[in-house]
């Protein structure tokens, strides 16, 4: 399955789903074919830049990113002496924002590479920003930051879930983005692009996702004790060495990325809490064990009764455990496609129908609404042990959010 952001709800390509949602035969098709008249007349004002919410909590966001090097794991597509290479990103609160750059929703190269393979170059130009600021130094809020690593989907990317990451660091989370090899668009500080491989052998299953979760929270604990992890040996911002906790470190994934989660969690105590969105629970390795530390799902596609393998992996929840669901949602739902993709049918005139066709029928305002407040919701009660009322029970404020037993 192609779980990007322009993938299907029904596991279609990306480029097929956008002819079948234009089907219709009046509509401008999208990427493919002619093009929009902004895009190809420079006579003609170029629209808004895409934008992505902003933010809830009361902190403002920084951003760094790391390349790290697994050298506990050689690279043999690399070749003879490379090792596992990835990209991280850390967004956690900061302080004196106003002096550094705001941070793209993706680096330059692996945002044309993206956008050039789902037929939607003319879309560069109009890419959103974030609300992290590049190298601002940490805000110390009087004790260390818990952690959260983020595992992206298939043939996606690390910024596809911008909007929970940078929520849950402007109310005091340390946040980790993984940019997992040959499965992914990034870019690597001596210019190199990655895109996905397409090689059936590549190291992308998500035990090697889990494997890079792994990595990660090593890199994490590095930081914690004062170092740092980047193979360049890059500066770091001020106050991030020795910011962060590795006691309280917890994961959360889309898609693959929740599988990978699941199988992180399995392999290493240290992933007090983990969350998946809508992950199929495919597990390679296969699942075996329990697991007693707390795990919350939220489903779309991938739902108990629809997946086998999800249904497996909660009957081996042995402690905490809780599985939503917003009713309309589509597999995409639960990441950035929901605040993204409105504002695509609007600049390409897409009907209300062919919308839907792609992000589901939950309305994307309460989308947006759902994927800032539940992860937040338990991470706060399993890393912080700060107990609210969200995870008890269906909530007015989210009427498309029911509780499964």
């Amino acid at each position: 399955m192609n779980n990007t952001l322009f993938s299907s709800r029904k596991g279609m390509t990306r480029r097929r789903v956008l002819g079948v949602a234009l089907a219709a035969g009046s509509a401008v098709p999208l990427g493919v074919g002619a093009a929009p008249a902004w895009a190809e007349d420079p006579g003609t004002p170029a629209p808004r830049r895409l934008a992505l919410p902003v933010p809830t909590g009361p902190y403002a966001v920084g951003t760094v990113s790391l390349r790290l090097v697994d050298r506990s794991r050689p690279d043999g597509i690399a070749g003879p002496g490379y090792f596992r290479e990835m990209m991280a990103t850390v967004w956690y609160p900061a302080r004196d924002v106003e002096r550094y750059p705001v941070a793209p929703w993706m680096p330059a190269g692996a945002l044309q590479a993206f956008l050039a393979d789902v037929g939607f170059g003319s879309l560069v130009p109009l890419a959103p920003l974030t609300s992290g600021h590049v190298g601002a130094p940490v805000r110390r809020l009087g004790r260390r930051l818990p952690v959260v690593v983020f595992s992206h989907g298939a043939h996606s990317h690390q910024g596809d879930h911008t909007i929970v990451v940078q929520e849950l660091a402007s109310h005091g989370y340390a946040v980790v983005t993984v940019a997992h090899p040959y499965d992914t668009y990034t870019d690597f500080p001596d210019g190199r692009v990655a895109v996905p491989l397409r090689d059936r052998d590549a190291p992308t299953l998500p035990g090697d996702f889990a494997a890079d979760l792994r990595f990660v929270l090593d890199c994490v604990e590095q930081l914690a004790a004062g170092c740092n992890p980047d193979a360049d040996g890059r500066e770091l911002p001020v106050g991030l060495r020795g910011s962060l906790d590795p006691r309280r470190m917890g994961a959360f994934g889309w898609s693959k990325g929740g599988t990978a989660t699941a199988c992180a969690m399995l392999a290493d105590e240290r992933v007090r809490a983990g969350l998946s969105l809508d992950g199929p629970m495919q597990m390679n390795p296969p699942l075996a064990g329990d697991l007693d530390r707390p795990f919350m799902m939220i489903s779309a596609e991938f739902t108990r009764d629809a997946a086998p393998a999800a249904a497996a992996f909660w009957s081996h929840l042995r402690g905490w455990r809780l599985n939503i669901q917003a009713q309309g949602a589509a597999h995409v739902s639960y990441g950035d496609n929901e605040a993204l993709f409105p504002q695509v049918a609007k600049l390409f005139g897409w009907s209300g129908q062919q919308l839907q066709d792609v992000i589901g029928t939950l309305d994307p305002d309460e989308a947006v609404k759902i994927q800032q407040a539940y992860p937040l919701a338990f991470f706060d009660e399993h890393l912080r042990h700060h107990r609210g009322h969200l995870l008890d029970g269906p909530s007015p404020a989210f009427p498309a959010v029911t509780f499964l037993p």
